[in-house]
């Protein structure tokens, strides 16, 4: 489970997964029951407090703004534990949810690698978009140019 490859994760058109994982405080966060009626932008990154992860996660707190004004949920998902999460969240001012994937059991329902760096779009329960090779310092402004693409933004 350490690569990635196009067949494995979701295709587009596929629904959000139906899977449940801590958020940053330590509270379970249902996939499917709070994305599938909104937008969102779910991006993973490998491990919390590292340079690459932190320019990615800091990328998409710099767009943060626009999305939410548009209502668009932004999640960050790492194998890092709640504490780890929150910590990280507070260190960096990341004003939207971090998930806890301990288990493993997001990365394998959205068909991922555990250390691979994703995004994926999401509108009403559809996958629209996805980024396997997820960017760093560039991840919040390729989202925002896919939803602008899409007209959501």
């Amino acid at each position: 489970m350490f690569a990635s490859t196009e067949d494995k994760t979701l295709a587009i058109g596929d629904s959000v997964p139906s899977v449940i994982a801590p958020d940053h405080n330590n509270n379970d966060f249902d996939f499917k029951a709070n994305l599938s009626d909104t937008i969102s932008v779910v991006f993973f990154y490998p491990k919390a407090h590292t340079p690459g992860c932190t320019m990615q996660a800091c990328s998409m707190r710099d767009v943060f703004t626009v999305l939410h004004e548009k209502g668009i949920i932004v999640l960050g998902i790492s194998s890092d534990s709640p504490s780890s999460q929150k910590s990280f969240k507070e260190k960096h001012s990341l004003p939207y949810t971090l998930i806890s994937d301990k288990s493993g059991a997001v990365a394998e329902a959205f068909g991922k690698g555990k250390w691979s760096r994703q995004a994926y779009i999401f509108n009403e329960n559809k996958l629209i978009w996805k980024d396997i090779k997820g960017a760093t310092s560039k991840q919040g402004k390729e989202a925002v140019a896919a939803l602008s693409s899409f007209g959501l933004i």
